[in-house]
């Protein structure tokens, strides 16, 4: 045995295992001799007793043989004692001993005492007899004299102590109708002892009062097999353990199954037990062997053996056994038997099943996770207001934290873990499939404008198909963002839908969870995710609300036919059409409908529920700055926030001649032109005549209030002063600058540095000065985007001030993670390596950064995906950075919407004419005579100035042209979009 007490006397420690009789008992070491090994045993009979003896196969029970063996497990099960083997009789392989409860009791005597026993006196052999044999006897007698045990002195105590056993406890188990037990007792926990285990997953239990003997497989798992040994010796397990306690017995075996037969026929070759079969067996036979336990019956499979559930004490609390060998990694999750339990279980043991794989358990040790597209985010929380439900599992959030009117202040959600019905896509032809306009409807309701709470959960790359809401061409990819979002302050009755969810950590997440709002009514299904797949934190709550949406058979759970509703689509159908629709418009003097999309800053895409059709509507006698104007994005957020698929009203005056319908639009009674013309982001148009508008007078003072305060699109307003609606410019004299091109981009696009700026000298000296030699501290130093850092250039390893523009998810875990940096005294952008950064140290100038962006005055490059645009940046590229001169840069114009221009410069672009100190023409009109670009289409509000200069610059395109030049090559080529008039309306959808 493992552990000895006074080894040289003979004494053991150890812990009861098994009880089999009223005077045997299997005892088990305290601890292994190796970490890796089972504990050794020993089966111990208690010296110079004789209990009566349990039913064999065809028998009966001895008088009080149960009530002798039930008393002695119930003193000594799971008890740590002290042994010591008295004598050994070899001829029958036992051991006979002495045993001793922790405070000192001897159990022999206690057995004797209360009359379950009767003592020997003496064996076959000399000293076969216990050390306390004078006590015992002593004992016996007390015990006959007070009718104790098996001495009762009742009349019928005898026979009445002998149970009345059905045919599966006598080891014919062929009447046991598994059916009827389990009609009879199916979901109703039974009480048991079990008498046997045969693997970790399977065991043989007495079910009581009844004494039915069955074997019953654990629901929901499956253990590693214990094997076989040769045919001839393991075909009959034993039923019990014999109880025969001083002489000779051979062991009982249990009948033969016909899969047992067949095997002993074809197979005596013995089957080693699987990886772990025997440390799940013995994992089991601690908890359960000969302790009471409950059994639920969950079913019974094709070969009537009985699949339950089984549940042992510990402590006031009672554990289920298949749980707790899945979480040692001791058995695996078995789908078909786990249908028969409940839901809750289910996912109990599935998510454990998950747990012991990761962290690799037991039979799990060489387990390697499946690829998974997922990849989970962390420690990504953000606030902000709901702009729009792009369908029922995906929303667009606007987050508060940052600044309105930014590229990144909206952020697209998808609900993690469900799926809704795809909203179809009208471009292709695609119906919405049954119930998705009302999944979309029923989060427009609920969720537009108001503030949610928002936890992104994890990533995952998708193709087109995959996505809640395709928008990408057939085999594309991209990567979706996973969270769950709160409702914060919900309305009346939603509390009631979906209760707010316990945190991972066990704190309160206030609000209801979305997208168990919207499981909850039918109107999607949660997705089983595989193994190692990312999934919402609040996976088991979308389960349960779908389980309840399916037992109510609501929405697409629900037999009835979907709800169907015909929508004209007036934005796509011909002009004649739409105007065929305004007398039903008229009839009514104000309308409600609902903004579906916001197409610019003053035309939009509204349903009309009552007319059922959608149509374009634009504001009359207003207008915002056009595509890729100054102040257009921002007119457009104003919109999105202000009226995106909100509830409003609308007055229709008339039909324009592209189909678009014409009027004033309210929003909670507020007329929504006069936000954006208060806002400075619209102007009036005096051609459309006042009287025609409603409410022309407050439309008129917005517009005023907007000059007066000079407010965007009225920055260079000057009194008496009508400036066109063109691009928003400083116009101010013309200055000449000294630069030098420190990086070139494509479409005409470089930046510069100003040749001889103090600041240049100053930052380059301080940044000489550092000690940069220790790498960054992983966990100390974490930049996130748009962070000011030093970053060293890969190509000359100088330490330089650059923005991050770019960073992996989550915290930094390695040296070797990549950074996107933007060199912001340079212009230039390149990946770097968390070891090549390092936090901007106070004593680097913080001032902003000293590459300005510049764009060539007077001429469109083509972009790098344009024809003749790489050859363009080449050229660009090769006749300034490459050539390391000087310019002179004439600042034609400041565009004061330099933060809008694509790249990272801050401040006004320079719009300039950019000459060489050797040159005799400029760049721009080479880039023009080399047929790499070609002259701005002339307005008749061009200055003066601007008019000399398109002069110049069109010889060298007409040169180019009769030369066959670059885009010249195959003669004239078309104006582009913004030089035809007006541009071709597109479908309806979204921008």
């Amino acid at each position: 045995m493992a552990t000895v007490t006074a080894a040289h006397s003979g004494w053991y420690r150890g812990r009861v295992k098994a009880v089999s009789s009223g005077d045997c008992l299997v005892i088990m070491a305290m601890t292994a001799k190796k970490s890796s090994a089972l504990p050794p045993e020993k089966t111990i009979t208690l010296s110079s007793l004789i209990a009566p003896k349990l039913a064999r196969r065809g028998g009966i029970d001895e008088p009080f043989a149960w009530e002798s063996r039930e008393h002695l497990r119930k003193l000594c099960i799971g008890q740590e004692v002290t042994f010591k083997v008295d004598y050994s009789v070899p001829s029958i392989g036992r051991e006979f001993g002495s045993v001793f409860l922790t405070d000192g009791r001897n159990v022999a005597l206690l057995v004797v005492s209360q009359g379950w026993a009767k003592v020997r006196e003496q064996g076959q052999q000399k000293g076969e007899a216990s050390p306390y044999l004078p006590e015992l006897l002593r004992l016996e007698e007390q015990a006959k004299q007070q009718g104790l045990g098996r001495w009762s002195k009742t009349p019928g105590a005898a026979e009445a102590s002998i149970r009345n056993l059905p045919p599966s406890a006598i080891g014919d188990p062929s009447n046991l109708d598994a059916m009827g037990l389990l009609a009879a007792n199916k979901g109703r926990p039974m009480e048991g002892i079990v008498e046997q285990v045969r693997d970790g997953s399977t065991v043989r239990v007495h079910l009581l009062p009844d004494f039915q003997f069955v074997q019953v497989f654990v629901a929901g798992i499956q253990a590693p097999s214990m094997g076989r040994r040769a045919a001839t010796e393991t075909i009959g397990e034993v039923e019990t353990t014999s109880d025969e306690p001083n002489g000779d017995a051979s062991e009982p075996r249990a009948p033969l199954t016909s899969a047992q037969r067949l095997a002993a026929s074809t197979a005596a070759i013995e089957v080693s037990p699987d990886p772990y079969g025997a440390e799940a067996k013995h994992f089991t036979e601690i908890r359960v062997l000969n302790r009471d336990v409950r059994i639920v019956l969950e079913g019974v499979d094709k070969f009537s053996n009985l699949i339950g559930s089984v549940y042992y004490p510990d402590g006031e609390s009672a554990k289920d056994l298949a749980l707790e060998l899945v979480e040692e990694g001791l058995a695996k999750f078995v789908e078909w038997s786990a249908n028969m339990m409940e839901d809750e279980a289910k996912r109990r043991l599935k998510a454990a099943e998950l747990q012991a794989k990761k962290l690799r358990k037991k039979i799990w040790m060489n387990y390697n996770p499946p690829q998974s597209n997922s990849m989970a985010i962390h420690d990504q929380k953000f606030t902000g207001k709901v702009v729009e439900v792009v369908s029922g599992d995906c929303i667009i959030v606007a987050d508060d934290s940052v600044l309105f009117g930014s590229p990144l202040a909206e952020r697209r959600v998808n609900l993690s873990s469900i799926r809704c019905p795809k909203v179809g896509n009208p471009r292709r032809d695609e119906k919405p499939a049954p119930y998705a306009r009302e999944a979309k409807e029923f989060l427009r309701t609920r969720l537009i404008g108001r503030q949610v709470n928002v936890q992104m959960e994890y990533s995952r790359k998708v193709t087109m198909s995959d996505g809640p809401t395709p928008v990408s061409g057939p085999g594309d990819s991209r990567v979706m963002d996973f969270g769950s979002v709160f409702l914060l302050s919900p309305t009346k009755g939603e509390d009631d839908e979906a209760p707010s969810v316990p945190s991972i950590a066990g704190s309160q997440q206030a609000g209801s969870n979305v997208a168990e709002l919207i499981i909850s009514r039918g109107f999607g299904t949660v997705i089983r995710h595989r193994d190692f797949e990312e999934r919402s934190n609040y996976y088991d709550a979308l389960l349960a609300a779908e389980s309840r949406a399916v037992n109510g058979r609501k929405g697409i759970h629900s037999a009835k036919d979907p709800p169907v509703m015909h929508i004209t689509d007036l934005t796509t159908a011909s002009v004649k059409k739409a105007r065929d629709f305004l007398p039903f418009l008229h009839r009514s003097r104000r309308i409600s409908a609902i903004v579906e999309y916001v197409l610019s800053g003053h035309r939009f895409k509204l349903l009309i529920p009552k007319e059922t059709c959608s149509i374009a509507f634009s504001f009359s006698g207003v207008r915002c700055p056009g595509r890729d104007e100054p102040y257009s994005d921002e007119a457009i957020a104003l919109m999105r926030r202000k009226i995106m698929q909100r509830d409003v009203e609308i007055e229709v005056e008339t039909v324009d001649r592209t189909g678009t319908f014409l009027g004033s639009l309210w929003e909670s009674r507020t007329n929504v032109a006069v936000t954006l013309l208060e806002a400075g982001l619209a102007k009036l148009q005096n051609s459309f005549g006042a009287d025609r508008i409603s409410e022309a007078h407050l439309l008129e003072q917005a517009e005023k209030s907007a000059k007066r305060q000079k407010l965007k699109v009225w920055e260079n307003y000057v009194e008496g002063e009508e400036l066109s609606n063109g691009p928003a410019v400083e116009s101010k004299q013309k200055e000449v600058l000294k630069v030098a091109v420190t990086e070139v981009l494509g479409g005409g696009k470089f930046y510069v540095q100003t040749v001889g700026d103090q600041k240049v000298a100053a930052i380059q000296q301080q940044l000489a000065s550092l000690n940069l030699q220790e790498a960054p501290v992983i966990g100390a130093f974490n930049p996130k985007k748009g962070d000011i850092v030093l970053a060293q250039f890969s190509v000359d390893n100088s330490w330089n001030r650059a923005m991050i523009v770019n960073a992996p998810r989550g915290a930094v875990e390695s040296p070797k993670d990549k950074f996107e940096v933007f060199y912001i005294d340079y212009g230039n952008q390149e990946e770097v390596p968390y070891s090549r950064l390092r936090p901007l140290d106070p004593s680097v100038s913080s001032a902003p950064g000293l590459a300005q962006l510049g764009t060539l005055a007077y001429i469109k490059v083509p972009s790098l995906e344009e024809d003749c645009g790489p050859e363009a940046a080449e050229y660009l590229s090769a006749h300034t950075l490459n050539s390391s001169k000087e310019f002179r840069a004439m600042v034609e114009e400041r565009d004061a919407s330099g933060g809008k221009v694509k790249g990272q410069g801050t401040g006004p672009v320079l719009i300039v004419t950019l000459v060489a100190e050797d040159a005799e023409i400029s760049i721009n009109a080479a880039l023009v005579q080399e047929g790499l670009a070609r002259i701005e289409k002339r307005r008749k509000w061009d200055s003066k100035d601007k008019k000399v200069a398109l002069d110049n610059l069109e010889k060298f395109q007409d040169e180019a042209r009769a030369a066959r030049h670059g885009m010249w090559v195959y003669g004239d080529i078309q104006s582009d979009e913004e030089d035809t008039a007006p541009p071709v309306r597109k479908a309806g959808g979204r921008r």
